[in-house]
Formats: C-alpha cells, structure tokens, sequence
C-alpha cells in the first residue's frame, strides 16, 4: 500500500500529524508513506519514523507572486517530483484549499482514493475544498485533540481502529546536539538543563518576562541549569533578559529544525507556551509543562498527564502554578537529570 499525507504547515500541527504515521505503521507494516509538506518543516518531517519520502513546497512563497516565471518553473518541479508515484490513498489531513489543491494534483492507481475531512472541527480551520476534491469526505466529532483528528482520519480512510498507544515517532540524534548539552552533569554539576520556549508566533500565547525571570531562577536554585532557544533577534532580545544574572544559563545560537531537536532531546525537560516547539517537546517525549493563557489544552495540549502537563489561568498562569507542574512531572529525575532504570 502506498499513502501520501498531505499536512503542509505549521509546525505544531505537523507534529501532532506524525502520531497518525505511527499508527498507519502499525495497522500495515509494509506502507510506503510519503508527505508532502513545506519545505521550512521537511527537515523534521524527515525526522518522523515512517516517512519514505518528503515532498517539499514552497505555497506560502509562491502565492506571494502566483503569475512570476520562478514561481511557475517552481510550481511545474514540485508536481513533478508530486507525480513520480501513484498511490492507493492520498489523505489531506490539512483540510484547507492549498492542501485540496496539492491532493487533487497526485496521482493515484487505478483504484486508489482521495480521502478528507468532511466538517470543520473546533478551532481549527477548515475550508470546503477540502470536500470537493475527495472521493471520500469523511465526519468527524467537532470537539477533538488536534493529533486525535489526525489518526481519525487515517485510521478511517485505511480501515483500521486507533491504538491506545501514542507516539510521535519524532527521533534524534544526540550525538549531534549542542556541545554545552553534552554530559551536563559530567561536566557541571548540575541536575540537567531545562529549556525555556518563550518564543511564539502569536503575542497573546506568550507569558510575560518577569514570570520567566522568576522561574528560571528557582530553575537555578534547584540545581538545573536553563537553556533559551530562539528563532529570532526579537526572540533572542528577551533570552538575554531572562539569562541576565543567572549562574548557568545557555542562550542557544538559531538553529534549524533537526538541529534545534537534536538539541532538546538532550534536556531533562522544557517549559513553554502554546508553540510548535513545546509540541516538539512532546513529540519528544521529554517531561514538559505547556502554558496557557486560553482554555487550548484540550485541542493542542499534551495528551498524556505522567511527564507532560498543561497549566491553564487567566489573564495567565502564575509561576507558582507552572512551578508545581513543573515539579510533579519532574519527580522522577535523577540526581543526573535522567530518569533511572
């Protein structure tokens, strides 16, 4: 059997997308699965166990000059490399028109099948397109966990039950993490090192500085040393304020997606806002606490409670609140940061 996904963005819902690759991998062990995706998330996506190969777009570049002569050229390679394969089931997991538009151009066998959502669900975007260029629509509940919407898509269009087993199927290589991340404790001293996501690309997800100052000092206190990832020079200005006057802080140089996973999977956990990057965390397995200043957590938040809690208030949550989380996911780390055997 062969499967193409088609999720092209952002980078929180290719993450919680990868948990469907998982389970398609369990119902048919022999699937070829490929993805098509934009070309700013294929480093990860390649990262997800499964994938035989990624298809990279670039639709958010080209709608920008829709009629240019790149564009065009551009267009005409990507429905090329889209059409080297046929496939038995092209699932839109998107739901939008530029993913109906990318499912209508591949091709199938003789009796494969377009598969889509046929209803919004909600707080996630949906556009009727999406309907209109699959053979098969299929309902879904109106209330569903972003990465459940997605196995229940899968698992429909291929004639399977979801597992009550979860992952992500996201891998690293720590080996190739950072060289501050690399025997922590060796090294320093210290429990491990917690990294802090501040960074979002909406401002009324984002917690406020003094609340991050705060926790990274107790971080601190603690035994645990702090890293700060960024993806911009805005980002960055506000890692060096909440770096400034601690004793083990690491500002983390920008970084590309594997690199910036590589990086992570080394952490003894993270701490962040509602963002791509603390789903990666989750995707990751890490014991995590995820902050929320809207009642989200159902819909993006993560879905096991051992290692991973979301802490909802408004107008935002309390450092004490994201400090208690943080402890009770905490509570099985070693004196090393790592959970024992």
């Amino acid at each position: 059997m062969k499967v193409l996904i088609v999720k092209l963005s952002s980078l929180g819902d290719v993450v919680h997308a990868m948990a469907a690759v998982q389970d398609i991998r369990r119902a048919y062990p022999g699937a070829q699965i490929d993805w098509v995706v934009e070309r700013g998330f294929a480093p990860l996506v390649r990262r997800c166990v499964g994938v035989r190969r990624v298809i990279a777009c670039e639709l958010r570049r080209w709608r920008k000059n829709v009629l240019g002569t790149q564009t065009r050229r551009d267009w005409a390679a990507f429905k090329a490399d889209l059409c080297q394969e046929a496939y038995d089931a092209v699932i839109d997991l998107q739901g939008l028109s530029k993913s109906a538009l990318v499912a209508w151009q591949a091709q199938l066998v003789p009796k494969g099948r377009r598969y889509a959502m046929a209803n919004a669900t909600d707080g996630s975007s949906f556009e009727a397109p999406t309907r209109w260029v699959a053979d098969v629509a299929l309902p879904l509940p109106a209330h569903v966990h972003a990465a459940t919407r997605a196995r229940l898509v899968c698992a429909k269009a291929l004639g399977y039950t979801v597992p009550s087993q979860l992952s992500f199927g996201l891998l690293a290589q720590k080996d190739k993490a950072l060289p501050d991340m690399k025997n922590v404790a060796f090294r320093t001293g210290l429990k491990g090192v917690v990294a802090l996501v501040h960074g979002t690309s909406r401002a009324d997800k984002s917690w406020p500085l003094r609340h991050w100052r705060l926790l990274a000092a107790r971080l601190n206190e603690d035994g645990f040393g702090v890293a700060l990832p960024h993806g911009s020079a805005a980002e960055e200005a506000v890692c060096c304020e909440i770096a400034d006057g601690l004793q083990h802080a690491q500002i983390w140089p920008r970084l590309s997606l594997d690199a910036l996973t590589d990086s992570l999977a080394c952490c003894a956990g993270v701490i962040g806002v509602d963002s791509g990057v603390s789903h990666m965390a989750v995707a990751l397995n890490l014991r995590h606490v995820q902050i929320y200043n809207f009642d989200t957590a159902w819909r993006t938040g993560p879905l096991t409670g051992d290692i991973q809690r979301s802490v909802f208030e408004q107008p935002t949550p309390n450092v004490d609140s994201v400090w208690q989380a943080w402890q009770e996911v905490a509570a099985g780390l070693g004196p090393s940061g790592f959970v024992p055997l």
